[in-house]
């Protein structure tokens, strides 16, 4: 990401998930217009993006929050987002429980 670009955080789960032609399409414009995509889920790594019904992978880097909360998440990975794209924002700032499936 140069400095110019912003880093987007894309929800998985109830949002890429519904059209991922759409986002896919949106992943790729960002990334041409400099800008950084990130997938960013509350699911575990053992939840693996990639074992979806398609077994397609999203054009991007996925973040695995292992149910804790995404802001304070990337946060302390030094990560900071500048956009929020989420269906449930709850699950910024709200540890989700193990009966809580994203």
């Amino acid at each position: 990401m140069d400095e110019d670009g912003v880093r987007i955080a894309l929800d998985y789960d109830g949002t890429y998930t519904l059209d991922r032609q759409l986002w896919d399409g949106f992943i790729f414009a960002a990334q041409e217009s400099c800008h950084e995509v990130l997938i960013v889920t509350m699911r575990d790594e053992g939840e693996d993006v990639g074992s979806n019904a398609s077994g397609a992978r999203p054009p991007c880097e996925v973040i695995y929050t292992r149910r804790q909360a995404k802001l304070p998440f990337m946060e302390r990975a030094g990560l900071h987002v500048d956009v929020w794209i989420d269906d449930n924002p709850r699950w910024l700032m709200f540890d989700g429980g193990a009966s809580d499936q994203p």
